[in-house]
């Protein structure tokens, strides 16, 4: 059957500007700063002046580790201290998770049961709960109020299941996958989040 779901959360205007702004700030914040390159001044050695400033005929150096030598420092490179951290206001976050849930229940990949719960941690049995639901062929973001080690420790072996917890929904984890499953407490739990963080 169907469910009358809050307007204010799951009837909002779709903006698709402000989702992908926000959705580029979070993966931007996420962002693991890898590369990182030494100048010429934090490469071992080069201290000592390769030759003689005149009468070789060669041309003038002072270290074999200036950026022009094999094994020298590197210019502008990539350094491990850069911030790519992007600022995004609070109302706009909760705007644009509100457009995603609304995108969700307006296309029908948004599934509201009564409780979803699994008596061990078999992934045998999550997958029987959820053969259950239309979503069974389909990528799905299981959201429940409180976190259930059962389904957690299940839901880790199926590929296209991921697991949140309803109050620390986010845009990026919602529209990673194609359906949403939620339970009512869950539904609650958003309802009352929203409310607070407005």
């Amino acid at each position: 059957g169907e469910q009358a779901l809050p307007a204010h959360l799951f009837a909002v205007k779709v903006k698709p500007n402000v989702v992908h702004q926000v959705v580029v700030a979070q993966q931007a914040n996420s962002r693991e700063v890898l590369a990182h390159t030494k100048t010429k001044g934090e490469v071992r050695g080069g201290g000592r002046k390769p030759w003689k400033q005149k009468g070789t005929g060669r041309a003038r150096q002072g270290s074999i580790r200036n950026p022009q030598w094999r094994g020298g420092g590197v210019v502008f490179g990539p350094r491990s201290n850069r911030n790519f951290a992007q600022k995004v206001n609070k109302r706009m976050k909760q705007a644009a998770l509100a457009m995603v849930l609304s995108d969700k229940a307006a296309n029908d990949k948004m599934i509201v049961v009564d409780a979803f719960t699994v008596p061990a941690a078999k992934t045998k049995q999550l997958k029987t709960a959820l053969n259950s639901l239309p979503c069974a062929q389909h990528s799905s973001l299981l959201a429940l109020a409180q976190q259930d080690t059962n389904v957690v420790r299940a839901a880790q072996n199926i590929a296209k299941l991921g697991y949140c917890a309803a109050d620390s929904l986010n845009v990026v984890d919602i529209l990673k996958y194609e359906y949403m499953v939620i339970d009512q407490a869950a539904l609650k739990k958003i309802e009352e989040t929203f409310r607070k963080s407005k």
